[in-house]
């Protein structure tokens, strides 16, 4: 039979669908068979709502719970339950443990705890509604990966398939010619108060400032930037964490603060930091468990720049993509929302 994996947001999934290493043991004898509409649940992550109802027959390791409903239920309306907040939360008070590390949600404790439940017409309604969400939601989230994914390929034409074209009106510069990082310091002493940006307050492959927190709370000397300024962040870099400074700000020493030159516009240069070229220049690092960019190799990597009125129509096509990006973005932010309003109102 199949073997089955419980995910923290798939639910149940074949084995063979999700990336990585098999860890599973040879010897199967003691897995345990899962039927289609069985409920599996991970009892050492039960409490952050690793479980889902199977959507197929096969096995599961004998560190996985399954159960089986007694009277006719609806899949979807018990897969839905098992996720509430409220639910969840008495998952996490009934499992064993000294820390969350080693907390565990055996059946003898998962067996006591109470629901209250609808007929079973009214879960298959409940089931259709959530259902017609969540299929909203799934087809969102594809058109931002979409959107993303055509981004990245109009980076790719446009700052390096162009570049090399014959008739290309451009002019070949070291970076260390078109931006140099910003030095000057801010200290915690300093009077001037500006927002300060961590890592974590870049969202990730779209450039947006999730938030700050105030520059006179931070003890570390911290990178003063300049609006106009283009942020990239050092560490690990191929996770994309970029960003463009629209006002005076202070950075964490994650992350570095580029100054523009006189050959290239700021929003060029930001968009620059986004395309394969220089991410692959960024990702050459001696770092393993925890690689870093380097500036020795940065600043010796030449890049092709056009004329700025060639740099203003490219700018103006990346902002109007990036504007569409961020408003399927919110929408799907919404529509995540509602689905979870809607799970605690429904499972109260």
């Amino acid at each position: 039979m199949e073997l089955l994996s419980v995910t923290m947001n798939g639910g149940v999934m074949p084995r063979s669908e999700i990336e990585g290493k098999d860890n599973s043991s040879e010897d199967k004898s003691n897995y345990k068979i899962v039927l289609t509409g069985d409920m599996v649940y991970n009892s050492m992550r039960m409490w952050q709502g690793a479980n889902g109802i199977s959507p197929c027959d096969g096995i599961v390791s004998p560190a996985y719970t399954v159960l089986k409903p007694k009277f006719p239920i609806s899949n979807g309306y018990f897969a839905a339950l098992f996720k509430s907040p409220n639910l969840i939360n008495e998952f996490r008070k009934n499992s064993q443990g000294m820390t969350s590390d080693t907390w565990n949600l055996k059946y003898p404790q998962i067996e006591t705890i109470k629901v209250c439940i609808p007929s079973l017409s009214e879960q298959e309604r409940i089931a259709d509604m959530l259902g017609t969400l969540q299929k909203r939601i799934a087809k969102q989230a594809q058109l931002v990966d979409s959107l993303k994914k055509y981004k990245r390929g109009l980076l790719s034409f446009t700052f390096e398939e162009m570049s090399i074209s014959d008739d290309a009106d451009s002019t070949t510069y070291l970076f260390s010619e078109i931006a140099q990082r910003r030095k000057e310091k801010y200290s915690p002493g300093s009077r001037v108060e500006y927002p300060c940006i961590e890592l974590e307050h870049i969202e990730q492959g779209t450039g947006r400032l999730l938030g700050s927190v105030s520059s006179t709370t931070q003890i570390s000397i911290k990178t003063v930037a300049k609006t106009g300024d283009v942020l990239f962040g050092k560490l690990r870099p191929y996770l994309r964490k970029f960003a463009f400074a629209e006002q005076d700000m202070v950075c964490s020493s994650e992350i570095w603060a580029f100054v523009p030159s006189k050959y290239v516009l700021p929003k060029y240069l930001y968009y620059l930091i986004q395309t394969e070229h220089f991410l692959r220049v960024a990702n050459i690092s001696s770092g393993t468990k925890m690689p870093r960019a380097e500036w020795v190799n940065i600043e010796k990597e030449s890049f092709d720049i056009p004329c700025i009125p060639v740099q203003d129509k490219i700018i103006a096509v990346m902002e109007a993509v990036d504007k569409r990006i961020c408003a399927s973005d919110d929408t799907l932010s919404l529509l995540l929302k509602v689905k979870e309003a809607l799970l605690q109102q429904l499972f109260i």
